[in-house]
């Protein structure tokens, strides 16, 4: 009983950080970005922080959510993102 409690719990715990940002990752692909397969494709470090390091994606999406003064990144505006 102890260790089904226990694996239960780490299940829950691990999969927290999996699902705070799939719907960015769902909608990325459905917009035809094949390329994001993950929370990597735009965070350096899994699980992911708020003010965590961000891939060059990542920090493409950031400055673009504070220049437009938007609520949430649209994961559309990739189709201007050019990697150095």
């Amino acid at each position: 009983m102890r260790i089904a409690t226990l694996i239960t719990a780490a299940a829950v715990l691990l999969a927290i950080p999996a699902q705070a940002k799939m719907p960015f990752v769902k909608k990325a692909q459905e917009a035809g970005f094949t390329e994001v397969k993950d929370c990597k494709a735009c965070h350096t470090a899994l699980p992911v922080k708020k003010d965590g390091e961000m891939t060059e994606r990542g920090k493409f999406l950031k400055a673009t959510k504070a220049a437009k003064k938007a609520a949430e990144v649209d994961v559309n505006w990739l189709k201007d993102f050019k990697a150095n």
